[in-house]
């Protein structure tokens, strides 16, 4: 046994052979903030064989108060997440086989990751790419595991399909746009955020080590400014669309151009056509015209009347201070005429 996980190993749950089985395992965090920079730390640790680390953001200064795998060099020359996080964790363990995907989560993308990996752990924050994850997992039958933080609660939710309920039977509808609190208007205090990606990498650990039978029942909350945890066990809903009927409506995407509103950043994201691939050098040299430039070989950054505008090479573009798809498309369509 290799000595480093030596008192991992030592837990009467785990032993020997249940350390050999995190250390085979493929492991995706998708969402690579808060929640997923401390349980891939976690699970690279742990002896987790592979992580595909997954997110389609960069690394900005205001981050670095609660996503540990960033530093303030990662944050100026805006690296993706996904990027700067496998390279801070290939230096933590050098065996590690750690793969980025600067990417958007789609339906094609879901699939691909659970079709590659034994658990997918949620570092995501918004119910939609949730429930995308959770098709995907019923569809495959391969388990992942819900978290969320926010202000100074979180929650953790293990789904396995076919043996219990899945977050749709949990949360049968997404809360209303503007309804619910996030982290920009909330705040959130960092060890809130580390705690819920705590027990959720325990309860992704107990799964590969072979002890599913240890996990928490239901849904388990936890409010640290009051010192109080809560658990709520949930039947699974014979009525649920996606693990009872099998109906994977968030699969079931447009091809084409497609718009959504991006949490916590006050703007749109727009996503391309599949195999769309952008020149990103050519398109700086040609938008530096118009207005100042970053680029990086990741990105590019500028202002389209008056919207900061982050471009990726997959077509992908954020377009901030605004919350209207069509007003974002037209400056999609009149700066880059896609």
């Amino acid at each position: 046994m290799n000595p480093r996980y030596a008192r991992q190993a030592a837990l009467s749950w785990v032993g020997a052979a249940g350390q050999e089985r995190i250390e085979a395992a493929r492991v995706a965090v998708v969402g690579i903030g808060a929640l997923g920079c401390t349980s891939a730390a976690l699970l690279a640790r742990a002896g987790v064989r592979k992580l595909m680390l997954v997110d389609r953001d960069f690394v900005e200064l205001s981050n670095l108060q609660r996503q540990v795998l960033f530093t303030e060099a990662a944050a100026e020359a805006r690296l993706p997440k996904a990027v700067a996080a496998a390279e801070h964790l290939r230096a933590v363990r050098t065996d590690l086989e750690a793969e980025a995907l600067d990417a958007d989560l789609d339906a094609e993308l879901a699939r691909h990751i659970f079709a590659g990996c034994d658990l997918v752990l949620d570092g995501t924050d918004n119910f939609e790419t949730r429930y995308l994850l959770n098709d995907a997992a019923v569809e495959a039958g391969k388990p992942w595991v819900y978290a969320g933080a926010v202000g100074m609660s979180g929650a953790v939710a293990a789904v396995r399909p076919g043996e219990g309920p899945c977050l749709r039977c949990l949360f049968p509808t997404s809360p209303k746009p503007g309804s619910a609190p996030t982290c920009e208007t909330a705040g959130i205090l960092g060890p809130v955020a580390t705690a819920a990606a705590s027990l959720q990498t325990a309860e992704g650990l107990k799964i590969l080590a072979g002890r599913a039978d240890l996990l928490a029942p239901g849904y388990l909350s936890f409010d640290l400014l009051q010192g109080t945890f809560t658990r709520v066990s949930t039947p699974r809903d014979p009525a649920c669309p996606c693990c009872a009927s099998r109906q994977f409506e968030f699969l079931q995407e447009e091809a084409g151009t497609r718009t959504h509103r991006v949490c916590g950043r006050d703007g749109i994201m727009i996503l391309a056509p599949k195999g769309t691939r952008v020149d990103l050098q050519a398109l700086a040299k040609r938008l530096e015209t118009l207005a100042p430039v970053f680029s990086n070989p990741y990105l590019l950054q500028t202002e389209w009347e008056g919207h900061p505008v982050t471009l990726y090479g997959d077509g992908r573009a954020l377009v901030q201070r605004t919350d209207d798809p069509a007003r974002a498309r037209a400056l999609y369509a009149r700066y880059l005429g896609m």
